[in-house]
């Protein structure tokens, strides 16, 4: 079984500094592509930066120049480095994984959410 735990998230101040992390754990799996969500009160889930199957990166408008993603593929672990932080940031952040296992092949796999308040 594969899992994502994410670890990083708490309450920061308009300006300033949050890292997020992602592990994935398990056995026998390999990742295909790994990033970061988010889910505000009221609001469907969105992207927030993703490294893609062919390992290229795709940022939402919202945070580009703000938020930094990187991985270490040998750890199968992503980050989300967030600076400038805005209180419209403010969410429950999920690692999303594309994740291939031999017994269920090409699937989704999602943390369990950490939450970022960003707030005066």
């Amino acid at each position: 079984q594969v899992q994502l735990v994410e670890s990083g998230g708490g309450f920061v101040q308009p300006g300033e500094t949050l890292r997020l992390s992602c592990a994935a754990s398990g056995s026998g799996f390999t990742v295909n592509a790994m990033g970061w969500y988010r889910q505000a009160p009221g609001k469907q889930r969105e992207l927030v930066a993703t490294f893609t199957p062919g390992g290229s990166t795709a940022y939402a408008d919202s945070v580009k120049d703000r938020f930094t993603i990187s991985r270490d593929n040998a750890k199968n672990t992503v980050a989300l480095q967030m600076n400038s932080l805005k209180p419209e940031d403010t969410a429950v952040y999920y690692c999303h994984g594309l994740v291939t296992t031999p017994w269920r092949g090409t699937r989704e796999y999602w943390g369990q959410g950490t939450q970022v308040t960003v707030s005066s």
